[in-house]
């Protein structure tokens, strides 16, 4: 009386899913790719609420090249 009953749910495979293209698969293969053209950098928690979004950021750290720019090579005086 241990018989499981298969349910539709129980399936491992959808059935619009060709299982001959899934088998052959390579994991990872264009990972290296991808990370060539990514420069991901993960901001602390603290950080990130005080920039919450990509332009933000990225705004924030061209003014902080500019004044580094400027500290080491101030414009000349005339």
């Amino acid at each position: 009386m241990n018989q499981k009953i298969q349910t539709p749910l129980d399936d491992d495979l959808r059935d619009e899913y060709d299982e001959t293209v899934l088998t052959n698969g390579v994991r990872g293969k264009y990972t290296a790719r991808i990370a060539a053209g990514t420069n991901l950098v993960r901001l602390a928690p603290d950080v990130a609420a005080a920039f919450p979004t990509e332009a933000a950021v990225n705004e924030a750290l061209r003014l902080l090249l500019k004044a580094a720019t400027l500290a080491v090579a101030p414009p000349p005086i005339d």
